[in-house]
Order: structure tokens, then sequence, then C-alpha cells
């Protein structure tokens, strides 16, 4: 994978405007909240896949229905297409189990 210079990265991270790009440390962050831990913990499982599968894995954390997710390239050096491509996928996910309008999410 070849690293995005900063100009190359500012454009793909700016169809992710959720996501947080650190062009210096070359990392895109996101926080994710869901209505429970099960929510939380079955994005992650479905991100994990994601991950295994294009073999590009995310650093992350896990504080009750919070996720923080980095993405970044280590072998590169900083962010390449793989990082928004997991980007995307998180994104996808976080549609499928983010709480939804007119249901609270409970208070932990």
């Amino acid at each position: 994978m070849e690293k995005f210079n900063s100009d190359t990265a500012l454009r793909h991270a700016q169809s992710l405007p959720s996501w947080k790009l650190d062009a210096a440390a070359g990392t895109i962050d996101r926080e994710f909240v869901f209505a429970d831990f099960v929510q939380a913990f079955s994005f992650m499982t479905e991100v994990a896949l994601a991950a295994e599968k294009h073999k590009h894995h995310p650093e992350w954390s896990n504080v009750y229905r919070t996720v923080n997710i980095r993405f970044t390239t280590h072998d590169a050096g900083g962010l390449t297409s793989l990082d928004f491509i997991m980007a995307n996928l998180a994104e996808k996910a976080y549609g499928r189990f983010a709480p939804q309008p007119g249901r609270e999410a409970t208070q932990p």
C-alpha cells in the first residue's frame, strides 16, 4: 500500500465528516455511541470480521456503549486507501447498530 500525501488524505477524509483526520500522525479517528453494550459489541464484531477479511485491523477501545476506532497503515507509515475503505465499512455497520430515532439509549 502506498502512503497518501497530506492533500490526498484530506480529500478522502472530507468524504467522512464524522472522522477526525490527524495528517501529522497519519491517522483517522472516530467515536461511535450505541444504545447499550450489546449493540456496541455487535458493531465491533462486524468490524472485526471485515478487518480480518481485508487484513487491516483497527486500534480501538470499548467502554460500555462507546467504541473508539483509529485507522492507520503501520506498514506504510500513515494513511492509505485501506484505512478509508475500513472507515467506510465501519460507517455502514454503525448505520445498522446505532440508536434509532425514537428509541432512547440506555443510561450507563
